[in-house]
């Protein structure tokens, strides 16, 4: 029996103290991480020198203990792998060619035939998976079909995903060719994630909230199923974090619904909501906001608590409610890390 905490909690124990990650703990809040980015060149550089990603992946260990490790990539290395162009423009983030028209789509490649592309972070796995501490869980991940296809639709992040919803509308032969398209790469990702290395893989659907109704089940919760169906039958043991953020009342039975071992949960839903709604289904994720990453100070130590204790009588994992800012300060948190060990008080 595994006697990391995240392996535990995900295998549905209730631990006296919540193991702890955090998403996107590697990052430009912390200066090491500026200094490695800055000898890489650019962001892509990064991703794709395994070396480099790996030392990224490892600072935020050395200097919080965090439980585990999440890979160092991006969600948009699937639609590079696929074929389309992708650049990153300092300041104002991803670009991508569109996927518009039937003409666009059938430029790119098979969803089976990214593996050559995406060496590189198998690589970056294998390096983590001899250096990192052992009783540290390292974590793969990949961006879930509709927010890659939102950016592949787009060509960038938009605030409404507008451009997807509108093809959904317009030609939904093509979208959902797309979303097909994504989710085929996307097993075979992380299922040669898990092959290298990793340990347990998150799916981010960092915009399923916006998709309401019928859509959120056929174009959130069905991709999810899908994936983490075939990912179980080809590595049963291997746990998967579901995310679908913002999905509010969608969070309810997402768990069950999809296979997840666990459901992560974003910080626009109240964590005693959560633990009454969502845990009994099995590990909840979550899900301090990420402000408290740069105000700190004593509501930090208060929302940590409450947390911690909202999810005490199930199985948690401790996390923030989405990603940390390039403007946190590391000092808070250390000041979160020791409040959920320690019960720290300011």
């Amino acid at each position: 029996m595994t006697t990391k905490k995240i392996m535990r909690a995900l295998a549905g124990e209730t631990l006296a103290t919540p193991p702890i990650w955090m998403m996107r703990q590697a990052g430009r809040y912390l200066p090491e991480y500026m200094a490695t980015r800055a000898q890489a060149g650019d962001f892509l550089s990064l991703c794709y020198t395994p070396d480099l990603a790996a030392e990224v992946t490892l600072q935020p260990i050395r200097r919080f203990g965090f439980d585990a490790a999440i890979l160092f990539a991006d969600i948009l290395l699937i639609p590079d792998a696929l074929g389309a162009d992708l650049w990153f423009v300092t300041g104002e983030g991803p670009r991508l060619s569109t996927i518009t028209q039937a003409s666009d789509f059938a430029a790119l490649k098979p969803g089976t035939d990214v593996h050559d592309h995406l060496a590189p972070i198998y690589e970056t796995i294998r390096i983590l998976s001899r250096d990192l501490p052992s009783e540290t869980t390292l974590i793969g991940f990949a961006g879930a079909p509709w927010t890659v296809a939102t950016y592949m639709i787009a060509g960038r992040g938009t605030p409404d995903q507008g451009p997807a919803h509108a093809l959904k509308a317009e030609n939904k032969q093509l979208f959902e060719a797309l979303m097909d398209r994504i989710t085929e790469a996307t097993i075979e990702y992380l299922s040669m994630q898990i092959q290298s290395g990793a340990e347990v893989v998150k799916l981010f659907d960092s915009w399923a909230g916006s998709l309401k109704g019928d859509d959120f089940v056929r174009y959130a919760l069905t991709p999810a199923r899908k994936i983490i169906t075939e990912l179980k039958s080809r590595h049963p043991e291997t746990p998967v974090i579901a995310f679908p953020r913002e999905a509010g009342d969608g969070y309810i039975g997402f768990a069950k619904a999809t296979g997840a071992d666990c459901v992560a949960i974003d910080n626009s839903v109240q964590a005693d909501w959560a633990a009454k709604n969502v845990q009994p289904d099995g590990c909840v994720q979550g899900n301090l906001a990420p402000t408290h990453m740069v105000t700190g100070g004593q509501d930090l130590v208060s929302e940590t608590q409450r947390i911690v204790k909202a999810f005490s009588k199930g199985p948690h994992i401790f996390n923030l409610g989405h990603g940390i800012t390039p403007n946190a300060d590391p000092e808070n948190v250390k000041l979160m890390v020791d409040t959920v060990r320690e019960g720290a008080h300011v």
